[in-house]
């Protein structure tokens, strides 16, 4: 037998978790490396917005450095956005594991 109640619940939850993915896709996300010197900004969808770099705090001659900070800073704004993924993934299911959700 199917309860109608279960089922009204699992479909406001799954009305809550379309929304607030759609929050986390539109929102930005920064990330930074070398004390701010390189700074992106990213989308909840990973989708980079920009880049800025401090070129007057770097040896632009030493590309491998300049290249470095920017894979450090992605990869820390990329990190942001798997942790609100998580965290508010998880605050909607309340620790219910939901096979291919995220």
């Amino acid at each position: 037998m199917i309860n109608p109640q279960m089922i009204k619940k699992l479909q406001k939850m799954q009305e809550d978790m379309k929304k607030a993915q759609e929050e986390i896709n539109n929102a930005i996300f920064y990330g930074q490396a070398g004390g701010s010197i390189v700074k992106v900004a990213v989308k909840g969808t990973k989708e980079v917005v920009s880049i800025d770099i401090k070129k007057e705090e770097i040896d632009l001659s030493d590309f491998d450095i300049l290249q470095d900070m920017i894979v450090v800073a992605l990869n820390d704004a990329f990190k942001k956005v798997d942790k609100e993924v998580e965290e508010t993934m998880g605050s909607l299911t309340q620790g219910m594991r939901m096979p291919g959700m995220f």
